[in-house]
């Protein structure tokens, strides 16, 4: 069966494939935007994150022993405490500055993150086993789907609800969403303004390292595989709105399946067309699909 002249098995692949991508550009993109609504800090750093959560898991792996599930749950612990000592030892002394200054710190440390792997490890890349359960794939006749891709949706889609939920509807998210409002205000009501901010860069970047771990199965574990994803993910939350955890996932799984149709009908498009939908939205509407335009 055909659509528009394409076999229904490529569309629904393609398919498939935008959504995987985009449940990667979803994780991405909501870590960005929560450190972004708390520390008004471009984490130019992100993709270095993303990377640095795939070579934990590689090298815990290998000198270690740990299996995907035990790299799944302490990739992104250890990264976010590296994120953690970073905000704690550098970020933290540009707040308040003009934030080019927070951007040219984390793209000095994507530099020397990548630099350092880029001269351990070469640029060619290391495989990353796919653990034995989620193996193989499934026949639904109009497709084959792999296990694994379906696994990281339904992972990166849980990832993102439990996040929104925390924030959304917890005291933990009522206070981050005062401090982000009012800082000086909440201090005075006891609550350690800096501690939750050192904790908000933790969990930002530890989204970024679970998804590197998701990623690491999927395309080789190399120094550059962040560098590939970040621009798209800039990208993402410009278009979804500027700190907007809603806008963060909706707009990246929405992208990723754009991007995917877009392959099907014309694949040299299909990596401009994430930016072309940023300057359609920007130009309707500069706060962003769900941010909110400053009174």
């Amino acid at each position: 069966m055909d659509i528009f002249g394409v076999p229904i098995q490529a569309m629904m692949g393609q398919l498939m494939l935008g959504i995987v991508n985009g449940s990667f550009y979803a994780v991405l993109s909501l870590g960005l935007a929560i450190i972004f609504g708390v520390l008004k800090i471009v984490n130019f750093a992100h993709g270095a994150f993303f990377m640095l959560g795939a070579f934990v898991a590689f090298l815990s792996g290998r000198y270690l022993g740990l299996d995907y599930w035990a790299a799944l749950f302490l990739a992104p612990l250890i990264v976010a405490c590296i994120g953690m000592a970073f905000e704690y030892l550098f970020l933290r002394r540009l707040y308040g500055l003009d934030p080019i200054y927070g951007l040219l710190l984390t793209f000095s440390l994507v530099l020397v993150l990548e630099g350092g792997f880029r001269v351990a490890f070469g640029s060619s890349g290391q495989p990353y086993p796919t653990p034995e359960a989620l193996r193989g794939t499934i026949n639904l006749g109009f497709m084959i789907l792999p296990i694994y891709r379906a696994f990281v949706v339904v992972a990166a889609v849980t990832m993102c609800l439990a996040t929104w939920y925390m924030i959304e509807r917890t005291r933990l998210g009522s206070s981050l969403r005062a401090a982000t409002e009012r800082p000086d205000l909440t201090q005075a009501f006891g609550i350690n303004v800096p501690l939750l901010v050192t904790l908000t860069y933790g969990g930002g970047v530890g989204l970024a390292a679970f998804a590197g771990v998701l990623a690491a199965p999927i395309f080789h574990v190399n120094p550059s595989m962040g560098s590939n994803l970040v621009i798209i993910i800039f990208a993402v939350v410009v278009i979804g709105g500027l700190g907007s955890i809603v806008g963060a996932i909706v707009t990246g799984l929405a992208l990723g399946i754009v991007e995917g149709f877009t392959r099907v009908f014309y694949s040299e498009f299909s990596s401009t067309v994430v930016f072309l939908v940023m300057v359609a939205v920007l130009l309707l509407r500069p706060a962003g699909l769900f941010g909110r335009t400053e009174g």
